[in-house]
């Protein structure tokens, strides 16, 4: 007997959309077929509506430990499901700082029965652990993460032999915060000088250039060529950058790119209207810079889009501009605004699909996740695409309590969210328990 049987599904997977059952048991898709005659212990009828892999978001900030007045695994994930995502690889910037095997473990037990999505977290880097990293066992982390830019605590990388050392030993995945340090800081003093502590937040892309975003890029580019390191790079955010990225399929390439949803929504037109709320570090710029992102996602020159989802509270964001901290709430409406983009005829619903899910299981070497197939997890989102989802206040999960798509009215809707074949979104609320699991690898 199925546990669950899910009917009439308009199955969203590897490039095409076709009507079928799938049968789920023990966690995972059984079967699929365009009819399945087999008893369950419950049917669901979707009705035409689309199913799709659950959205896998590569980058998020759920700041536990350490930072738990701003966010924590559970209440992030569980905002994270509520939007449809399965799966989340979560930033090592936290106190104290995901540095060695210890504090990375330490990261698993936080999450183990209270992560509503599966969970990994990254190992990160700097100026002096590269002991740690060379001795990091590969099953244990989806990357390391390097900020090749501003960051907080102890996780700047700018120690040019450092930075090489990591390259040339990283054996998984690394990943890149790509903007260069001195030149963001001359520009903030420059600009501090002229405008004092109330800075316009529009200027914010000058503060946080394309010129300081494409050097760190290519820089990070070059290193990954020189070392044969597994490359990608995350939040992109100039036309200038793209061209230092191939198109094509994620498979065989050695260096791939992510684009985040803010990036591809926002532009620096939106800043004086939301000022600190869509503050973020690499900055949103130019309107004429969204499209090339965009544009770079259909091409295959974006493999990945993602959230940088990053919150803090509404007091440390109601500040001026140097005293705001960058970054925003974003996972609960994050493929909702994707979905928006369908509607708007940017991308395809096979391109989200690939982009948001099987892209980040084919680099990362997720097991069995990211597909809709037998034999993988049943990570699945139903999506309705023909009810309205409208962003207010009250219904945000997010421990930080605000969104800067707050007001937005999104022609799409989450209707259900399964995480290892148990729902745990209904569409208006969280369902069941917790039942997130680590993420495991198939890497050679």
């Amino acid at each position: 007997m199925l546990d669950l049987l899910i009917t009439n599904a308009r199955v969203v997977n590897e490039g095409q959309v076709q009507t079928l059952d799938v049968g789920i048991r023990d966690g995972r898709i059984e079967r699929l077929a365009s009819h399945i005659d087999q008893p369950a212990r419950e049917t669901l009828d979707a009705n035409g509506r689309h199913l799709l892999p659950g959205m896998m978001d590569d980058q998020v900030h759920f700041r536990e430990p350490g930072l738990t007045h701003k966010a924590d695994m559970a209440s992030e994930s569980a905002a994270a499901v509520a939007g449809g995502i399965t799966s989340f690889m979560e930033m090592p910037n936290v106190r104290p700082p995901t540095l060695d095997a210890a504090t990375l473990e330490a990261k698993y037990e936080l999450a183990r029965e209270r992560a509503w999505a599966n969970y990994a977290f990254y190992h990160g880097a700097s100026n002096d652990n590269l002991e740690a990293i060379k001795a990091l066992d590969p099953s244990t982390t989806c990357g390391i993460k390097i900020f090749m830019g501003a960051s907080t605590g102890n996780m700047l990388v700018d120690a040019p032999q450092t930075l090489e050392s990591i390259f040339a030993n990283a054996s998984i995945p690394v990943v890149t915060h790509c903007e260069d340090t001195p030149m963001v800081q001359a520009r903030e003093q420059a600009y501090r000088e002229r405008y004092g502590e109330d800075l316009p937040f529009r200027l914010h892309g000058e503060i946080r250039s394309r010129e300081a975003c494409l050097k760190s890029s290519g820089m990070a580019v070059d290193l990954a060529r020189r070392h044969g390191t597994r490359l990608h790079v995350l939040h992109l955010t100039t036309a200038e950058e793209m061209a230092l990225f191939e198109p094509g399929p994620v498979e065989n390439k050695q260096i791939t790119a992510e684009a985040c949803v803010h990036h591809l929504w926002f532009s620096d037109e939106d800043y004086d209207h939301l000022g600190s709320f869509i503050k973020c570090n690499p900055a949103i710029k130019t309107p004429a810079d969204r499209d090339a992102i965009r544009a770079a996602v259909n091409e295959g020159r974006i493999d990945i889009v993602a959230t940088d989802h990053a919150p803090h509270t509404l007091s440390e964001k109601n500040n001026s501009y140097f005293a705001a901290p960058s970054g925003m709430p974003l996972v609960q409406h994050a493929l909702l605004s994707l979905l928006e983009q369908v509607h708007q005829g940017n991308f395809t619903l096979e391109t989200v699909v690939e982009k948001t899910s099987h892209n980040v299981a084919r680099r990362f070497e997720v097991a069995d996740r990211g597909f809709i197939r037998e034999g993988c997890f049943a990570d699945l989102v139903l999506v309705d695409m023909t009810r309205d989802t409208h962003v207010e206040r009250e219904s945000l999960l997010y421990k930080c309590g605000w969104s800067p798509f707050e007001g937005t009215t999104f022609r799409a809707r989450i209707e259900a969210t399964f995480v290892n074949g148990q729902r745990v979104w209904d569409g208006q609320q969280l369902v069941g328990v917790p039942a997130g699991q680590r993420l495991t690898y198939r890497r050679s």
